[in-house]
């Protein structure tokens, strides 16, 4: 059984963005920059655990050839056993959850890119601005639905387009960068998850964050563990130990018995763990179009 939401739901970046809908019935609409152009998947559920597809634009062909590993198909969660209750519990109640593979390495790259020591919500109405503004009409039926820009045109976004989104020069330079060397990242879906990380780890202001953030979903890669965020390493510890507060270090340490599935693992965690009270006050956005 496929849970169509919780597999494709974290390709979403907020309630808003523009490439990714999921409607009242449980249909996914999701406009791509593939390596044929621009494309628009519906996915909807058609009873049974089977799922119904149709796709529009020339990357068409593309999206449907990748469906498969798109929907879990190649995820093999052989040598996973939970060992914690929350993390049992957890596996028992969301038997559909699978981890998606994209093919993709830019489409997940640039949003993460995006969330580098942010709120979400900034990052959510960077992601939605610059798709608005220097994105293209996805192909299809779909009204709104808008496909990012390919390399080059993230390459030539002017300064001030990022700054009116809110994204300081550090970030957006990053994406141009990695704009620059586009092709050479995109080659790294055909490697091992640890390789491809290391590969974007090579274009500065890349760090482990943003590099398991983008092969979680690239690759659906099952040990690619956030590190260096600033509320994980909390949420597990206080989900496996009801009480303590850790930082990374520790969080890797409650996290070994799952090594080959420590993703996975953080993900039933966030499903079905209880959540640590917050004591201290919230992250506080820092506008920058204000400055």
């Amino acid at each position: 059984m496929l849970d169509l939401g919780l597999t494709l739901g974290v390709l979403a970046r907020g309630p808003g963005d523009p490439s990714f809908r999921m409607t009242a019935d449980g249909t996914v609409w999701r406009a791509c920059r593939t390596p044929q152009g621009p494309g628009t998947l519906r996915v909807a559920p058609a009873g049974d655990g089977r799922v119904g597809a149709q796709a529009w634009g020339p990357g068409a062909d593309w999206l449907m050839d990748a469906l498969p590993a798109l929907l879990g198909e190649e995820d093999d969660a052989t040598g996973f056993v939970p060992r914690h209750r929350v993390v049992h519990e957890a596996h028992r109640r969301h038997p559909g959850l699978r981890l998606t593979r994209t093919g993709l390495v830019l489409e997940s790259l640039i949003p993460s890119v995006l969330e580098q020591k942010v709120t979400s919500d900034e990052a959510y109405r960077a992601w939605r601005l610059l798709l608005q503004r220097h994105g293209e009409p996805a192909p299809g039926p779909f009204p709104g639905l808008r496909v990012m820009p390919d390399a080059r045109g993230w390459a030539l976004i002017p300064s001030w387009e990022w700054h009116r989104a809110g994204v300081d020069g550090k970030r957006a330079a990053t994406i141009v960068r990695a704009a620059r060397v586009a092709r050479r990242l995109e080659e790294a879906t055909a490697l091992p998850p640890a390789d491809a990380a290391a590969r974007l780890q090579l274009v500065p202001g890349i760090g482990p964050w943003t590099a398991a953030e983008t092969v979680q979903r690239s690759h659906g890669a099952p040990d690619a563990v956030t590190v260096g965020d600033l509320h994980l390493p909390n949420s597990v510890g206080y989900a496996l130990t009801g009480a303590r507060t850790t930082d990374d270090a520790g969080m890797l340490e409650l996290l070994a018995p799952y090594e080959g599935h420590r993703h996975r693992a953080t993900r039933l965690i966030l499903l079905g763990g209880p959540r640590r009270p917050r004591r201290g006050p919230r992250f506080s956005p820092n506008d920058i179009r204000l400055i």
